[in-house]
């Protein structure tokens, strides 16, 4: 059937077209698109339509327009959980049915800098405990990850025996934590962390910064993790009042 048989506006169409194509896996994941002028040619429509249409399915995170290069299929997130619920990403990745693990990079003490005294306040912080891992999920790098934990919360000679730092610290220390206060922050591209999640320069990374508390309001955890946007999507309940 003709796609101009349909009485919606055009680029609606040409948004269907596309998704149906792309689940038919006739465009696969991370696969570039034929050229606008080729793909208007195979869709009967102008090129503005085409562009329309892409330019929402990019707003979309369907694909990706590559100026110079070309349109890409974005893969589908593997991971998918509500920036409200506070939960590891290790339970993120045993819920998609995927085998969590970690990458231990480095663990060593320092001196809190100010910002970090700061962020731990009221609690007095003399030494941190920095643990850099990356984060697998059926060995496949996901997550970047940098905690910092006050002296004494969690054995540093244990981290690389538990994957979840919540677990690990609720044993050794009893501290439990309930809910963090998460900020989301767009990153530009870094040697190390990109090298670490085999991650090209073009793809996106998804910054939260958390800072954990127990029921009793104590600061017990800071964390910078770095997840891979074609693998993790998060999403949020509002309510009006």
């Amino acid at each position: 059937m003709s796609i101009k048989l349909d009485s919606r506006h055009l680029y609606l169409q040409v948004i269907d077209k596309i998704k149906e194509d792309i689940e038919k896996g006739t465009y696969k994941p991370k696969q570039k698109l034929p050229s606008e002028f080729q793909m208007s040619k195979l869709i009967g429509v102008s090129r503005a339509t085409l562009r329309e249409a892409l330019r929402i399915l990019e707003e979309e995170n369907v694909v990706t327009r590559r100026h110079g290069v070309g349109t890409f299929v974005n893969p589908k997130p593997v991971f998918s959980s509500g920036i409200e619920q506070l939960n590891s990403v290790t339970y993120m990745i045993e819920q998609s049915g995927k085998t969590p693990g970690s990458q231990y990079l480095s663990t060593e003490f320092q001196e809190p800098t100010e910002d970090e005294r700061l962020r731990f306040n009221p609690k007095q912080v003399d030494t941190l405990a920095k643990i850099e891992r990356v984060r697998t999920a059926d060995d496949e790098p996901v997550v970047f990850c940098i905690d910092k934990v006050p002296e004494g919360l969690v054995p540093l000679d244990m981290v690389h025996r538990e994957d979840s730092l919540f677990k690990l610290m609720e044993a050794y220390s009893g501290k439990r934590i309930s809910y963090a206060v998460t900020y989301i922050e767009p990153t530009s591209y870094h040697d190390r962390i990109y090298e670490a999640l085999h991650c090209s320069p073009e793809q996106s990374l998804l910054l939260l910064k958390q800072m954990h508390y127990t029921d009793e309001d104590e600061p017990v955890l800071y964390s910078a993790n770095f997840f891979r946007s074609d693998v993790f999507s998060f999403h949020v309940l509002r309510k009006r009042l």
